[in-house]
């Protein structure tokens, strides 16, 4: 269960903290969730099989949004994480009118196996399946039990415009929220994790309704430099290339 007594006693200084943030608003709480229950969930983590539909831009990053039917603990973790007490802490600390996303779309278990990595990139912004659900926060929960800074995996966080940069730890128990807009530039470098262990998180991500779309809708962009020049060309035809599969395709990324 989420450690809510102690978040609502602090709700105005992780306000501060989050609207202030640089490079843009985030925040990294430590000690989120009741530590006996998140190691329960962990215990029962699956391999999962699924990659992430990121290609080139990733690597051994696998994700799972149906997540309730692997044991009672992600079940229990689903209810919190879509709880009206959840989603009311979450709109005190933001100042959005906000909620998380109860299928979970493209969240859920996200694992980086070995060598996984994550190039930076700006989320899309409107849903695939629901064009009036603007996607507001990342919501992330970080799983890794004896983490350390040498394993690396930290999300690093960029604004596209001013350049500012920072990153963020993921040890055990540690839930990141950052905003998601045009700018918001996020991923992680190469991991180093020990043989056999994966860079873990649950994700879930949190949307407001717009009564009609305020900004064009976008794919996932994401940021190469131009001394990786194939990758580079393959990032400037990503968005069209989206574009014309979702003329044809369904999106799948919440199937599995």
């Amino acid at each position: 269960m989420i450690n809510f007594d102690y978040l609502e006693a602090n709700k105005e200084k992780l306000r501060e903290e989050y609207l202030n943030a640089k490079p843009f608003p985030n925040i990294a709480i430590d000690n989120f969730y009741d530590e006996e229950k998140l190691t329960a969930l962990v215990n029962n983590v699956p391999d999962i099989e699924t990659k992430s539909a990121d290609y080139a831009f990733s690597k051994n990053k696998f994700e799972k949004s149906k997540i309730k039917e692997i044991a009672p603990e992600f079940e229990e973790f689903h209810t919190a994480m879509t709880s009206d007490r959840f989603k009311a802490l979450l709109q005190f600390i933001t100042g959005e009118d906000i909620f998380v996303d109860p299928e979970l779309y493209g969240g859920g278990i996200h694992q980086g196996k070995e060598g996984s990595f994550l190039d930076m990139h700006v989320d899309f912004n409107y849903h695939p399946l629901k064009p009036t659900w603007y996607r507001n926060l990342n919501i992330l929960l970080y799983l890794n039990k004896d983490w350390k800074e040498e394993y690396g995996g930290h999300l690093k966080l960029e604004h596209s415009e001013t350049g500012e940069k920072s990153e963020i730890g993921v040890p055990f128990n540690r839930l990141a929220i950052m905003q998601c807009r045009g700018y918001t530039l996020h991923g992680y470098d190469k991991i180093n994790f020990p043989p056999g262990r994966a860079r873990l998180s649950m994700a879930t991500y949190a949307f407001s309704i717009h009564e009609k779309q305020l900004e064009s809708a976008r794919t996932t962009k994401w940021k190469i430099e131009k001394d990786k020049p194939l990758k580079y060309i393959l990032s400037k035809l990503w968005i069209p290339a989206v574009k014309i599969k979702s003329m044809f395709f369904k999106s799948k990324t919440g199937d599995h």
